[in-house]
C-alpha cells in the first residue's frame, strides 16, 4: 500500500518473518484490474454450507457451518481459470431487528489462516457476537482454499563447527534463492503466484460479501489483516461498513523499509525487558543491572557468530537466535517466560544446560515442524507478491541487504543484522508484482487501534491515520502487537479499547475525537 504524499505474526513463530507489514510495488506497473461484468456470476454464486473441514473441530462444536467460494484466479480475465476461497460462518443469534449483517475477520501474517478466527474474537465481542454473521475465511492459497504448495526443502549438508557473520548471511542467500525456486517448480504455481497479492485478497473479500447476499461488509483485521482491511476500504470504499484495524503500518513505505524499521523498537523492547529481568536477578541470574543483562544477550549472540550450539537436532545460529528472541519481545508476551527462555539459551551457550525448560522446549519443538516451515513460505507468496523488497541476483544486488545489516549493528546490536537481512526469498522470485500498490488515501470512517510501543512504530500508524482521514485512532501505552480482545502479558485486557470497538460495532458511532486508553495496572510480569 501507498498513501499520498499529501495524505501522509498471533501467529506464532512465523509471524517473526511475516509481520504484517504493507504492501508497495512500483508505481510503473500495470493499472489493476477494472470490475468487470464477468463478475456478475462470481458475486450471485450460491453457496453449498456444510461441516467444517475435519481439522476444525472447535469450529464445528461452535455450531459453524462452511462453504467454499468460488473467485477468479486472475481478475483481468474473470472467465478464466478459477480458485476456491474456505469460509466459514457463525450465524448471528440476536433477533432479527439487532442484526447487523456480516463481520468479516482476518488474523495477520501474511500467510494466517483465519477460517477459526471468529471463536478467537468472541469472548471480546461479547454481546456484539450475536448481532452479526460472524465469517472466518482463508486467503486465497492458504488453508483450506486452494493451496500453493513448494516442494520440499532438500536436506542440508552437514554445518562447519564455525561460522562467521558474512558466512551466516551467505547461507541466508542460499536459503532465499533455494526457497524461491522450489515454489517456482513445483506443480503450476508459476500460472498461479503471480496472482499472490493483496489487491487480490481484497478482490476476494468483496466476492465473500457478495455471495453472502450483503450490500456493504464489516470488518476486523489485526496485523496484516489491518493493512489488508484499509487496501479494502481503498478500492471497495461504498462497499465498506464498520471497519475495525489493529496495529498497522506506514501504506507509504516498502516491505523491506517495514522490516528494517521494527529493528529500533524491538531494541527498546530488549531494553524494557532487561530493566525487568534485572530486577528478577536471582531467579534468572541474567544480570543484576539492564545492562548486564543485555551485555549478556549480546555475548551470547556474538559467541552464535562465531561456534553455534546444536539443540534436539537444531543449530542455533546467531540469526535463527535474534529472530527467536525478536518474537516474544515485540508481541507483548510475559517476561518471565522470555527470560525463562533466554536463560536456557544462554546456559546452552556457556555449557550448563541439562534439560531445557518448557519455553526453550516448546521453540525447538515448533522449529522442528514441517507445518511451521509452510506457514513461513505460505506468508512469503504475499510479501513478494505485494513487492517493494530490493531486487535479487548475486553478489552485487544481495549486497544492499549485507551493507544495511553492517550498518545496523552501531546502533541495533541485536536484532539490525536480523531486519536488515534477507529473510525471505522475495528478492529471487520470477515474477514481478503485476500491479501498482494500493495508494490509501479516502475519508471512510474507520476505528484504529494502536500500541504506542508496538513493533510496527507508532509514527508510522499516525501515517495511516492521515491517509484513512475518516478514521478515529484508539491508542493505548502497551508493549504489544494487536490491541483488542488480548491479554497483555497474561494479566489483563485494556477494557477501554475493548468498548471502543464493540461501541462501535454495536452501534456504529466513532469516538467523536482520537482518544488514549490508560494501559492496563501492571504489578509484575510473572506468570
Amino acid at each position: 500500500m501507498r498513501a499520498t504524499t499529501t495524505a501522509t505474526a498471533g501467529l506464532g513463530l512465523a509471524a517473526v518473518l511475516v509481520s504484517g507489514l504493507p504492501a508497495q510495488a512500483s508505481a510503473q506497473r500495470p493499472a489493476a484490474p477494472t470490475r468487470a461484468a464477468g463478475l456478475a456470476a462470481y458475486e450471485q454464486q450460491e453457496l453449498n454450507w456444510g461441516p467444517c473441514p475435519t481439522g476444525q473441530k472447535e469450529l464445528n462444536e461452535a455450531g459453524a457451518r462452511c462453504a467454499k467460494v468460488t473467485v477468479p484466479l486472475d481478475y483481468a480475465d474473470p472467465g478464466g481459470r478459477t480458485i476456491e476461497i474456505a469460509v466459514s460462518r457463525i450465524k448471528a443469534t440476536a433477533p432479527a431487528e439487532k442484526r447487523r449483517g456480516v463481520l468479516l475477520t482476518n488474523p495477520g501474517g501474511p500467510g494466517g489462516t483465519g477460517l477459526a478466527y471468529t471463536l478467537a474474537l468472541r469472548p471480546a465481542l461479547k454481546d456484539v457476537a450475536g448481532r452479526y454473521d460472524l465469517i472466518g475465511f482463508d486467503p486465497r492459497f492458504l488453508g483450506e482454499s486452494t493451496p500453493i504448495a513448494c516442494d520440499p526443502a532438500p536436506k542440508p549438508p552437514p554445518p562447519a563447527p564455525t561460522t562467521s557473520p558474512r558466512a551466516d548471511f551467505e547461507a541466508s542467500v542460499r536459503t532465499a534463492r533455494q526457497d524461491a525456486r522450489r515454489c517456482h517448480e513445483h506443480g503450476d504455481n508459476r500460472a498461479l503466484l503471480p496472482h499472490a497479492s493483496s489487491r487480490n485478497v481484497a478482490r476476494d473479500m468483496d466476492v465473500i460479501r457478495a455471495a453472502l447476499g450483503r450490500r456493504k461488509l464489516s470488518y476486523y483485521g489485526v496485523s496484516y489483516g489491518a493493512d489488508l482491511g484499509a487496501t479494502y476500504t481503498q478500492m471497495f470504499p461504498r462497499r465498506a461498513d464498520r471497519f475495525v484495524i489493529d496495529s498497522v503500518t506506514d501504506p507509504a513505505a516498502t516491505q523491506y523499509e517495514q522490516f528494517r524499521r521494527s529493528g529500533a523498537p524491538a531494541e527498546r523492547a530488549l531494553d524494557e525487558w532487561a530493566v525487568w529481568t534485572a530486577r528478577n536477578h536471582t531467579t534468572y541470574r541474567l544480570g543484576r543491572t539492564a545492562a548486564q543483562v543485555r551485555a549478556r544477550v549480546e555475548r551470547m549472540l556474538t559467541q552464535a557468530e562465531r561456534r553455534p550450539v546444536t539443540l534436539a537436532a537444531q543449530r542455533m545460529t546467531a540469526p535463527l537466535l535474534r529472530m527467536i528472541l525478536k518474537q516474544p519481545l515485540t508481541q507483548g508476551e510475559n517476561d518471565a517466560r522470555t527470560a525463562s527462555l533466554v536463560r536456557d539459551l544462554v546456559a546452552a551457550y556457556q555449557g550448563e544446560l541439562t534439560e531445557p525448560g518448557p519455553e526453550l522446549a516448546a521453540m525447538l519443538k515448533m522449529l522442528n515442524s514441517p507445518e511451521v516451515a509452510d506457514s513461513m513460505l505460505g506468508g512469503t507468496i504475499f510479501m513478494c507478491g505485494d513487492g517493494g523488497w530490493p531486487a535479487g541476483g548475486w553478489p552485487e544486488a544481495t549486497e544492499t541487504y549485507w551493507k544495511n545489516s553492517v550498518r545496523s549493528r552501531a546502533t541495533e546490536p541485536v536484532f539490525g543484522p536480523f531486519v536488515n537481512g534477507i529473510t525471505a526469498p522475495c528478492p529471487f522470485f520470477e515474477q514481478p508484482p503485476r500491479e501498482p500498490a494500493v495508494t490509501v488515501d479516502n475519508d471512510v470512517p474507520v476505528l484504529m487501534l494502536q500500541a504506542k510501543r508496538d513493533h510496527t512504530r507508532f509514527e508510522d500508524a499516525l501515517a495511516m491515520h492521515r491517509a484513512l482521514r475518516g478514521s478515529r485512532l484508539v491508542a493505548t501505552d502497551i508493549r504489544a502487537h494487536g490491541v483488542y480482545g488480548r491479554d497483555i502479558d497474561g494479566l489483563t485486557r485494556v477494557p477501554c479499547a475493548d468498548r471502543a470497538v464493540n461501541a462501535y460495532l454495536g452501534g456504529g458511532a466513532l469516538p467523536e475525537r482520537d482518544m488514549e486508553c490508560p494501559a492496563p495496572a501492571r504489578t509484575s510480569h510473572t506468570d
